[in-house]
């Protein structure tokens, strides 16, 4: 095994919550986001569509950086066998955020890590519950911005925690990269986390 330490390692996302939790563990990174088409398409299950958008994230950059350990990862909000990605606007993020009010719907997270020619993924699924907001609640939080960049148009590690009523699985995977997974995929290609040696 190598230890991601001595690795150049690539994150394929602009998140900057994606960064801080490789921050937290202590994993030494650069920030590449790739340029990937993130249209859902026709009949794509939800599950599929999330880890396809990270595995093609994490290839785009592995091929222009074969030696890198690039990670990819992707994050819905699943309602109603419907699929809520970022907000287009104030008015989107108004909608999702009524829509989610009070009851539980499923964040999927994907993540896909990609060495030396070969990818795995995985997706994470956690349930997550909300308290009913009001219209002046749900316009009071979309007017702070924190809503406008996230799936399903709220951030669990901020503001967002007042309207999460209860979670049930991995917390990380909400914030948009389950670390546990991310951990057990670089050991799947050969390299094993040195707990930020």
């Amino acid at each position: 095994m190598i230890p991601v330490s001595s690795l150049r390692v690539v994150l394929a996302s602009a998140s900057p919550r994606r960064r801080d939790l490789l921050t937290l563990v202590g994993i030494t990174h650069t920030v590449q986001p790739a340029d990937t088409d993130e249209s859902l398409s026709w009949g794509e299950l939800p599950e599929a569509y999330c880890e396809r958008l990270s595995r093609a994230k994490a290839e785009t950059i592995a091929t222009a950086d074969p030696d890198a350990l690039v990670i990819g990862a992707d994050t819905i909000v699943v309602i109603d066998d419907s699929v809520l990605g970022k907000p287009r606007d104030v008015g989107d993020a108004g909608r999702m955020l009524s829509i989610l009010s009070g009851r539980s719907h499923t964040v999927m997270t994907a993540v896909a890590v990609a060495f030396k020619g070969k990818t795995v993924s995985a997706v994470e699924t956690v349930d997550v519950t909300f308290r009913p907001i009001d219209a002046d609640a749900i316009r009071s939080y979309v007017a702070t911005g924190e809503p406008m960049d996230k799936a399903g148009a709220y951030g669990i590690q901020g503001y967002g925690a007042t309207i999460v009523r209860r979670i049930d699985g991995d917390y990380f995977a909400v914030m948009g990269l389950s670390l546990i997974r991310l951990v057990a995929l670089m050991a799947e290609v050969g390299v094993s986390y040195d707990f930020g040696r």
